[in-house]
């Protein structure tokens, strides 16, 4: 399909970047790098997760920070709402968008939410229904689409069989996870071929971890058929929790320095991103994780 002329990139820096740090942070940090998401030109952003706090204490503020965000005009506010409990607590904080998430890989999503794929999507039927009757979006999540700690490589019929389920139930779109990062561009590539064959290119996003160092070539690879949203953190923020000392996601600045310079169009500030990138960091004491973010540095 040759690349796309524009990208619409989500930065899930505030939700699944901060939710895998050690340590809670304070609301007030959190709010400030949306912020600074959101004047670098960031128009989507996952902001919170509405899970329990005994399970995920990094998102027990969830409420709080969606009701102290100030909203700009253009982005989106997302967050991940798991169940129906979940749900109703983030219809209340007027979310824009909610986000549920499932696996293509049934050893990964019994030993993740204790449970198979189907019921997964069982559990996620309630809260599909009550965002359509509110008219809140739902994006859907699929992980292990390139491999699965557990059971090893992935049948790409399996992740869009899983994708065209989503779509079915009522997603908007659905975001295919390479969550422990072991992708390559040509596994990458024919993934999205057979998911293409179930759910349209335009309907599809890329959330590609970087574990392995693959997932800038993994990204050109998908870009190259088409695929036009991507999932980045800011600064690399958010391990890889199924690889122990691996870096996960991919670094938002350095996914936008692909794009720039391949004459694709992000409505994003590099300089501002690096900039929020290295505070961030600064706040977490440590350096960015993204290698722009140490070319570049701070302005």
């Amino acid at each position: 399909m040759g690349l796309p002329k524009q990208v619409r990139l989500v930065d899930v820096g505030p939700r699944d970047g901060l939710q895998n740090e050690p340590g809670v942070i304070e609301t007030a940090v959190k709010l400030e790098l949306i912020d600074r998401l959101g004047a670098a030109g960031v128009r989507h952003i996952e902001a919170a997760s509405f899970v329990s706090p005994r399970w995920v204490p990094q998102m027990g503020d969830a409420a709080e920070v969606m009701a102290g965000i100030e909203r700009r005009p253009g982005v989106v506010y997302a967050a991940l709402t798991p169940n129906l409990k979940g749900f109703e607590g983030a219809r209340e904080a007027r979310v824009d968008e909610v986000a549920v998430f499932t696996a293509a890989s049934e050893e990964f999503t019994r030993k993740n939410i204790n449970c198979s794929i189907a019921e997964s999507l069982e559990r996620f039927a309630p809260v599909i229904e009550g965002a359509k009757a509110a008219g809140i979006r739902v994006r859907g999540y699929v992980s292990t689409v390139l491999g699965c700690p557990y059971a090893g490589d992935i049948e790409p019929a399996q992740v869009a069989a899983v994708s065209r389920e989503l779509l079915d139930m009522g997603c908007y779109e659905v975001s295919l996870g390479d969550t422990i990062g072991v992708g390559t561009p040509l596994k990458a590539k024919q993934m999205l071929e057979a998911v293409a064959k179930a759910v349209p290119v335009a309907q599809l996003a890329a959330h590609f971890h970087d574990t392995y160092g693959q997932a800038l070539a993994n990204l050109y690879a998908v870009l190259e058929e088409g695929l036009a949203v991507i999932d980045s953190s800011v600064a690399g923020l958010g391990g890889c929790p199924y690889a122990r000392g691996a870096s996960g996601n991919v670094a938002s600045e350095d996914v936008v320095y692909l794009l720039h310079g391949l004459g694709i169009d992000t409505g994003i500030d590099l300089q501002r991103l690096v900039d929020t990138g290295h505070w961030i960091a600064g706040r977490l004491g440590r350096s960015t994780g993204s290698k722009v973010g140490l070319a570049l540095g701070c302005s």
